[in-house]
């Protein structure tokens, strides 16, 4: 397995980064809060995940080893697949994750784009015993966002379809965003939307 990427980063979008290793490119899918700490041209180390289907591989990338282990843990819960446990991360920081499954917090966990009441309480049951929770902080819980690209609005609207929620919801969160801030880069378009988003469920 793929346990870490290191080298220049060669093209940054909204749901991935290449980076090259040993002279090979690899598109290395993460949240927009690990893409923002990188930079086009500056060396990357990303802790990551391959995951193997029977039609692709696709390799996951995260900030730190704790996300991946987030990331890994999400995915022993029935019905949580690779992109709705990326969601998850996107959506909500390790910290704020942690906290809402040790105290059953469903209001929290629905936030989350696809998991509703009942998928909330499963992911509580399952993983409640499985997570330390941890100490009172300020909770942060939104990510923050990818450097900008162009033809932002489609590329912001169709980076959080990826994430989860539904076109509609997705457009109409961007179109409030651009409606109040229109010459706002891809980078706070997204974080903006993505946070509207978050509230709203």
């Amino acid at each position: 397995m793929i346990h870490s990427v290191r080298g220049p980063v060669l093209e940054i979008g909204l749901d991935h980064a290449v980076v090259e290793v040993g002279g090979v490119g690899l598109a290395v899918y993460a949240t927009p809060n690990t893409l923002a700490g990188l930079r086009r041209g500056e060396q990357a180390r990303l802790a990551t995940l391959l995951v193997v289907r029977e039609e692709s591989l696709t390799l996951f990338g995260f900030a730190d080893a704790e996300e991946r282990e987030l990331f890994t843990l999400l995915q022993t819960v029935s019905g949580i697949g690779p992109r709705l446990a990326l969601a998850t991360i996107a959506v909500l920081e390790p910290d704020t994750l942690r906290r809402a499954l040790a105290d059953g917090d469903l209001a929290v966990l629905t936030r989350i784009p696809g998991v509703g009441r009942k998928s909330a309480e499963r992911l509580v049951l399952e993983l409640r015993d499985k997570v330390t929770a941890p100490a009172p902080a300020a909770a942060g819980g939104v990510a923050s966002a990818p450097t900008p690209v162009l033809g932002q609005r489609d590329q912001v609207v169709e980076a959080l379809v990826g994430l989860g929620f539904t076109a509609r919801p997705a457009e109409q969160a961007v179109d409030a965003v651009l409606a109040v801030t229109p010459d706002v880069d891809a980078a706070g378009l997204l974080r903006t939307a993505l946070s509207s988003l978050g509230r709203s469920r």
